[in-house]
């Protein structure tokens, strides 16, 4: 498993790096290479194009009719979180950003995506610490780097939340859930989740994490903080897959 210290320090240097170039260098679309907007890393159009999520289940962020609050599944199922806050639908060019991020290491993706979700999610009944739901670690091993934790780790600085990435372990390494349907992905997540310590919990604690599709991870994950102890667990995702 990576050092911490070393990650650490990684991700200092990484920081440090990237605020040098954007004062050196024009900064450049990561979606279509133009010139970005404003010193930013998007130009005007892709930023106009996003698909920020509008209207959705509060329990699951499935995107709904406008005026309807809860899905069905979640109406004859309730889950363990209260709610879940998604930034954006699945959809171009979050589409085509997430998966640079997660599988190519993007960290300017990530670095942008979680600055468009602190964008959405400045108006969110804050927490009392951000916690990313993370990776095992023979998957961190081989990937390098946990991306709801680049995620949530800029989020919490700028919402001044605190950062609780010691809450939770991935106790088994389960199959990719994109191979799998909606049943078999519940399945494969039961029990997937401890709590690491019980000392001082938070009693209100919101998940971070890329992407829901169905939302297996985030039940599991969620129903291990309750079964802990935490009073109230609230999801917020980069996307939902509709």
């Amino acid at each position: 498993m990576p050092d911490p210290v070393n990650q650490t320090a990684a991700h200092g240097v990484y920081e440090w790096t990237a605020r040098a170039l954007v004062r050196l260098l024009p900064c450049r679309c990561l979606v279509c290479s133009e010139r970005g907007a404003n010193g930013g890393d998007l130009c005007r159009t892709c930023r106009d194009e996003l698909p920020w999520l509008r209207d959705a289940c509060t329990r699951c962020a499935l995107p709904l009719a406008v005026g309807a609050d809860l899905c069905g599944d979640c109406l004859r199922r309730p889950p363990p979180q209260t709610l879940v806050r998604a930034a954006f639908v699945y959809r171009t060019p979050v589409d085509r950003l997430l998966p640079r991020a997660k599988f190519h290491g993007d960290l300017a993706s990530l670095r942008l995506l979680s600055e468009l979700m602190g964008d959405r999610l400045g108006d969110a009944e804050q927490p009392e610490a951000l916690a990313p739901i993370p990776l095992h670690r023979e998957r961190l091993r081989r990937r390098g780097y946990d991306q709801a934790l680049e995620l949530a780790r800029p989020l919490a600085r700028r919402l001044g939340v605190p950062l609780r990435d010691d809450l939770l372990r991935r106790v088994r390494s389960t199959a990719a859930q994109s191979r799998l349907d909606a049943g078999a992905r519940r399945r494969n997540l039961r029990g997937a989740f401890e709590v690491r310590t019980r000392a001082s919990l938070p009693a209100h604690v919101a998940l971070v994490d890329d992407v829901m599709t169905t939302g297996a991870t985030a039940r599991s994950a969620a129903l291990a903080l309750r079964r802990a102890g935490v009073q109230r667990v609230d999801v917020w995702v980069c996307a939902r897959v509709p």
